[in-house]
């Protein structure tokens, strides 16, 4: 497991922001290395909400690697293919990222969805294990939280496999233990999980 930095700090005392490297991820950040090879060096990147795709795309373009459009699913389909052309007569790579978790994108403009089928297509999906105790360390690394080295091997079998249940979750435990006013602890990993899942849950061991 291994992480990127990134100068992305929103302060001076913050934690500078860090990509995850994992098995959801990896093959996307390896294919975005290889840019110049892209058909038409354009490519889409989708993926669940709060996967670390504007991180990535943030990391390509101060990379040097090429241009970014974040949130591409969002905007006006005619600018996005005028912006299209421009990037093609400049020759520079163009990373488009859209929020569609499993690709979907219903694009209405016909050139501008041909242009996008014939773009590489590049989709962040569900972390392994190995990658949700990691992705759990950063976060609570970034809220300044100690969980202790037994928190992964508690948590992960008992969280949704996703990056937005997994920031839900540290904050969730990083709130109880202010509230409580104690460091966490299985008391506290347990309430998180339960918290999240739901009253219709059945209650942890």
């Amino acid at each position: 497991m291994r992480q990127i930095p990134l100068p992305l700090s929103s302060g001076a005392e913050a934690q500078p922001a860090r990509i995850v490297v994992g098995s959801g991820n990896v093959a996307a950040i390896e294919a975005m290395g290889q840019a110049a090879a892209w058909p038409f060096r354009t490519a889409l990147l989708f993926g669940p909400p709060r996967s670390g795709k504007s991180l990535l795309g943030r990391w390509f373009a101060e990379s040097g690697a090429g241009e970014v459009i974040d949130n591409a699913d969002k905007l006006d389909e005619a600018e996005l293919f005028h912006h299209w052309n421009r990037v093609q007569e400049s020759g520079r790579p163009l990373l488009i990222i859209a929020n569609a978790a499993d690709g979907s994108w219903n694009i209405a403009l016909p050139d501008l969805a041909s242009r996008m089928a014939a773009a590489l297509h590049l989709e962040i999906g569900e972390p392994d294990d190995a990658m949700m105790a990691e992705l759990i360390a950063v976060h609570a690394e970034m809220l300044g939280l100690a969980l202790g080295p037994d928190a992964a091997s508690y948590l992960v079998p008992r969280v949704e496999r996703s990056h937005l249940e997994v920031e839900r979750l540290v904050g969730t435990i990083d709130r109880l233990s202010l509230e409580r006013k104690q460091a966490p602890s299985l008391a506290i990993w347990r309430e998180a999980i339960e918290e999240l899942a739901g009253e219709k849950q059945p209650r942890l061991l």
